[in-house]
């Protein structure tokens, strides 16, 4: 029977410039604020869910910008929802297919401020719309950029020393090969017992440069190489996992259920980086896990450098998911200058944990919200 509270009564888009507390440099651009498309869906009952579109740095890395997914939103998606129930999540997820070819960013703001709508309806937890929480708390590992060695080491102490993160991640495909390799190598060998370093390269290297140089980077003491060479070349990082020893992690090459069925099949991965902005969503990350675990692959709970709402989407997602089983990397909001939230994430101990309360557990500022929104 329909609850007509549940039914939705609109759907506001607005557009947020977060600064970072320092710039966030990836292979191919560096970013100093970080633009959020915060997604408010309101039912009949007078409750009001939330959702982020975000994509890491930019259109560059998935082709999607946060005005692309307003507009998208505001004329193709929000038309379609105005009267139906936030509790027709799946539903609602399968007929967007129809409407909006990929655009799975833009699908997962609006995926996740339906969760946290009907959570809070219920007044329950997102996660318990997910299986429920077996877990409190997941491990994040803090990535580092393409900055100097001597920078990242002397913040690399700053985060051990706070005891916020004991892992790290280092960005690469930024700079010569040979001298990124150096960089990366210098910093794995001073971190050697005290902290685990794995390398990003975003896709920026082709398959010579990658035979070349994974390998040095691994002997070197990497632990984990996410994502060397282009995300359609499959059979390039298949080759790249049979040549060394430490796992491959892929991250461009999988964003759907049959991506993982194909990397699984070639052999061209032992982990699989888990975003619910990439996949379309907390629907659809389930899907995505499910078929790498079926397959005996590892999932990381990646990130696309979300706001307050995408990591607390992630971090209810990662707490009631076992398939999450290779850590995080949900640091989104310790990168942001400005805190967006009436209560901040806590992180401590290495971890971040779940937000207690309904839907999200978590509260806007809205003074803040509006402080920061785009004209």
């Amino acid at each position: 029977m329909f609850d007509p509270d549940l039914a939705i009564v609109s759907i506001e888009t607005t557009i947020l410039d977060v600064p970072l507390v320092r710039p966030h440099r990836f292979a191919t651009t560096t970013s100093e604020v970080q633009p959020i498309l915060l997604v408010a869906i309101t039912t009949a009952g007078g409750v009001t869910g939330y959702g982020e579109g975000v994509v890491p740095g930019g259109p560059w890395w998935g082709g999607e910008s946060v005005e692309t997914m307003k507009a998208l939103i505001d004329l193709h998606i929000a038309p379609t929802l105005i009267g139906r129930g936030v509790n027709e999540i799946a539903g609602i997820m399968v007929d967007l297919e129809r409407i909006v070819a990929n655009a799975r960013f833009a699908k997962a703001a609006v995926d996740v401020a339906l969760h946290d709508a009907y959570a809070r309806c219920l007044g329950v937890g997102v996660h318990t719309l997910l299986g429920g929480a077996f877990r409190t708390g997941v491990d994040v590992r803090w990535a580092l950029g393409a900055a100097p060695s001597a920078e990242i080491l002397d913040e690399v102490a700053e985060k051990i020393e706070s005891r916020s993160n004991f892992a790290f991640k280092l960005k690469m495909g930024a700079l010569d090969p040979a001298v990124d390799t150096a960089r990366v190598v210098r910093v794995a060998q001073a971190l050697e017992g005290r902290a685990g370093v794995s390398i990003d390269v975003n896709a920026r290297w082709d398959r010579l440069t990658a035979l070349r140089w994974v390998p040095e980077l691994v002997d070197g003491g990497v632990e984990l190489v996410e994502q060397p060479t282009p995300g359609e070349q499959r059979e390039v990082l298949a080759e790249i996992s049979r040549r060394v020893s430490a796992p491959v992690m892929a991250d461009e090459s999988a964003h759907t259920p049959y991506d993982v069925l194909e990397l699984a099949k070639l052999g061209a991965a032992d982990v699989i980086a888990v975003k619910t902005t990439k996949c379309g969503g907390l629907q659809r990350s389930k899907q995505v896990v499910a078929v790498a675990k079926a397959a005996g692959l590892r999932c990381h709970g990646a990130t696309s450098i979300e706001g307050p709402i995408g990591t607390a989407a992630s971090i209810h997602f990662a707490c009631a998911e076992p398939g999450i089983d290779y850590g995080t990397e949900l640091f989104g909001p310790q990168l942001f200058a400005v805190e967006l939230l009436q209560t901040p994430l806590d992180y401590s101990e290495g971890q971040v944990h779940l937000p207690a309360g309904p839907g999200l557990g978590v509260e806007l500022d809205m003074d803040v919200v509006k402080h920061l929104a785009r004209d």
